[in-house]
């Protein structure tokens, strides 16, 4: 059994730099060959989305297998909104199968805001509960109903978290939940508000929960002074100081994108020496061609070999 790679960089100590990329708005196999070609060998592992932001996209599993061939390891992402719980643990066993091991455990974004606002919510059970659902199923090889697993699936349990939503001294306490749950591994939501950043994770630190699961933390770069205002203003749970904006509306239009690109690394750098990061999630959104860039500039290339 090939175990993940991203949990023995983690294990090893190394610091760990995981990707992104969403599946096409259809069955064009070309379309992830393209975004994978940038992120073979500038990442340890590399999110394929779940219908994100409730659009209809290629299934993740099946994108997944895709990326593999590409020669990426997936991060296999599952949202509760889609599925009920024997859905869920059908596809967890058949993603195994085929060689994913490692899997983010999500709500997902809710319906109202996709190409399909109509359709409905499953949420059968929620991201903590898929959590403990996907432990159970590796470490008891059990369904949730109970029953035996014919071969457990040994996944690499991940999970997300938002250090801005308020309350804010409630997040560290919705963390410890997680990993009470069963998550190995945490991805957090993108950050441009280093400061509150900061404060989460030494309160994760003064409470031990740094020693029990790796944190990655969320960055990703603005490409101009419009997404930074997007971002601030339209992304639900998003927190974009204005310090940020101000420092991408004071350069000239055509060297926003490469400010942007400064401030994400400036935000790896810091993340590297901060006690209680395990490793950086780069969400370079629609912008995976310049993932080799970024992995450049923010000093993270080479990538072990574990």
């Amino acid at each position: 059994m090939t175990e993940s790679n991203l949990k023995k960089i983690l294990d090893a100590g190394h610091f760990a730099f995981t990707g992104e990329l969403g599946p096409p708005r259809g069955a064009n196999v070309a379309a992830i060959m393209e975004k994978a070609k940038f992120l073979v060998g500038n990442v340890d592992s590399v999110n394929i989305t779940d219908n994100q932001t409730a659009m209809v996209r290629m299934s993740s599993w099946g994108a997944s297998l895709i990326a593999m061939q590409a020669g990426l390891e997936p991060n296999y992402q599952m949202v509760c909104r889609d599925r009920n719980r024997l859905a869920m643990q059908a596809d967890i066993l058949g993603a195994w199968a085929h060689g994913i091991r490692n899997m983010l455990c999500l709500s997902g974004d809710h319906q109202q805001f996709g190409d399909h606002p109509q359709s409905k919510g499953v949420f059968d059970i929620d991201s903590m509960q898929l959590i403990g659902m996907v432990r159970k199923m590796r470490d008891e090889g059990k369904f949730l109903s109970g029953g035996d697993i014919d071969d457990s699936p040994k996944m690499f349990i991940g999970a997300a978290a938002n250090p801005f939503a308020e309350p804010f001294d409630w997040r560290v306490h919705r963390l410890a939940k997680k990993i009470q749950a069963g998550a190995d591994f945490v991805q957090t939501q993108c950050i441009f508000n280093m400061d509150k950043m900061r404060r989460w994770v030494q309160q994760a630190n003064d409470m031990g929960l740094t020693e029990k699961v790796y944190i990655l933390a969320g960055v990703t770069p603005m490409k101009s002074l419009g997404m930074a205002r997007y971002m601030k203003l339209k992304v639900p749970g998003m927190d974009v100081p204005d310090d940020i904006i101000d420092r991408i509306k004071g350069v000239d239009k055509k060297k926003q994108a490469d400010e942007g690109i400064r401030i994400a690394c400036e935000q790896i750098q810091e993340f590297k020496e901060m006690k209680g990061v395990a490793g950086v999630h780069l969400m370079a959104i629609e912008w995976e061609h310049r993932v080799p860039e970024i992995a450049e500039r923010a000093k993270v290339l080479p990538r072990p070999k574990v």
